[in-house]
């Protein structure tokens, strides 16, 4: 008997695994939590204090100086921007050090080049 994986069973075993490692990461104002969220169309990526539960910075495919260049956000190479424009913004907030929250998602592809990009562009994690 072939058993037929849903979205929706792809999605809850992300969110568990997401909860999982969210158990012992936590971003405070020092090293924020660098989180990112993909979805078929766009990527984004915040840097989160959770210890006052503000986001210091954020940065999308749907922010206005990434979608004029690109035609489709749901690519590694704009996953690349996104990663390059959110280390931009927390180099000017003062942030250097950040601890990477993948969100549930394997470490390759967007999630791998986002990272990679945020890295060449100054974050440390």
């Amino acid at each position: 008997m072939e058993v037929m994986i849903t979205k929706g069973d792809k999605n809850k075993a992300r969110l568990k695994r997401h909860l999982r490692v969210r158990k012992k990461i936590q971003g405070t104002a020092e090293r924020p939590r660098l989180n990112v969220y993909r979805s078929s169309k766009h990527i984004y990526a915040q840097l989160i204090d959770d210890v006052a539960g503000v986001t210091l910075v954020s940065a999308s495919t749907v922010d206005k100086e990434i979608s004029s260049e690109i035609n489709n956000g749901g690519n590694v190479e704009s996953a690349r921007k996104v990663g390059e424009l959110v280390a931009k913004r927390a180099t000017e907030k003062g942030v250097k050090v950040v601890v990477f929250d993948r969100g549930g998602y394997l470490y390759h592809g967007r999630i791998q080049a986002l990272a990679d990009a945020a890295r060449e562009a100054g974050l440390e994690f």
